[in-house]
């Protein structure tokens, strides 16, 4: 089996891509990333040589690049697509390179697996695209309610491809997952953000009363039930991803800072962000049903990242600004 990874430098496909090599020991991986600040091949070193991984640098946009490249999968081969720019805070003042990559690199590549036949089209996509939900979950067939322009840009790409699958039938299916986190996260998330600024002495900058809401996914998990998805999801179906682990925000803030035996007073209220949604909460029932559950609890999980980033500043320090002296 060949299986073409876009984004596979980032936080997630990096661990999928180990999570691939590691319980599919003949699959063929190829690894198509455009390098983004995000990106980082360090992330994959330790599978850099592995005979079944290669490396191909391209952007989801670029028409050649990408079809070349599924060709290469072929008809019997599959695309998992993680490219897309993710951070909330960035796309309130930069949408525009968010529709780009998220809505036209989607069409791109949904335009090289018409073309070239491939067995299956995965997609990655996010919670957020529901918006806020005060009481219950949502579920696959709820209303796309995005309130930031980056799960306004995911919402559009998530349309798009029920429209190849409509009118094309193309093996299309989507994984909405909850907010993950895990070692390799870029340290702009709020989890790696906050553990990379404690290590470092640095004030924890809380948005607004810290009340918000999210449920928390470790990566392998998720990456464990894309795999599952990948193999047994219906085509042009959905599919929640969720950890079942909601916190608050300010939960997690004290947490991290007595992990690291720090003080609360580490916490520095900031002004909460635009159009920040209070809670996200997906349904997971849809998944469960074709053998998934997450397997980490929050705060085992929680403390494993801590001890790999405090395990791991090399890899983190270079992608920071130094701390003040």
């Amino acid at each position: 089996m060949k299986l073409m990874v876009t984004g596979g430098a980032g936080f997630i496909g990096s661990n999928f891509i180990r999570y691939i090599l590691n319980h599919h020991p003949d699959w063929e991986v190829i690894n198509f990333d455009k390098l983004t600040y995000a990106g980082n091949l360090e992330n994959l070193k330790d599978i850099a040589n592995d005979p079944r991984y290669s490396f191909v640098k391209g952007d989801i946009t670029d028409s050649r690049a990408v079809e070349e490249t599924v060709a290469r999968v072929g008809c019997s081969g599959m695309v998992v697509n993680f490219a897309a720019e993710t951070h909330v805070d960035r796309s309130i003042v930069s949408a525009g390179s968010f529709v780009n990559t998220d809505v036209y690199g989607t069409h791109v590549l949904l335009e090289a697996v018409k073309k070239f036949g491939t067995a299956r089209y995965l997609h990655i996509s996010t919670d957020e695209v529901y918006g806020s939900i005060e009481r219950g979950s949502f579920t696959e067939e709820s209303t796309l309610a995005p309130n930031s322009p980056y799960a306004a840009s995911k919402a559009g790409g998530d349309l798009l491809i029920r429209s190849y699958f409509k009118t094309f039938g193309l093996p299309v299916v989507i994984t909405r997952s909850s907010n993950n986190y895990g070692p390799y996260q870029y340290p702009e998330k709020v989890i790696p953000l906050f553990i990379t600024n404690a290590l470092q002495g640095r004030k924890l900058p809380l948005y607004g009363d810290g009340r918000n809401v999210r449920d928390w996914l470790y990566v392998e998990d998720n990456c464990e039930a894309i795999d599952l998805v990948l193999q047994k999801g219906g085509a042009g179906e959905i599919y929640n991803i969720g950890g079942g682990n909601e916190r608050q925000n300010i939960e997690i803030t004290k947490f991290i800072l007595k992990e690291l035996g720090l003080a609360d007073d580490f916490i520095q209220p900031v002004k909460d962000r635009p159009g920040h949604d209070r809670r996200y909460s997906v349904d997971c029932s849809k998944v469960r049903k074709l053998g998934w559950a997450p397997k980490t609890k929050f705060e085992a999980g929680l403390k494993k990242t801590i001890e790999w980033y405090r395990n791991n500043r090399g890899w983190w320090s270079k992608l920071i600004a130094p701390a003040p002296r």
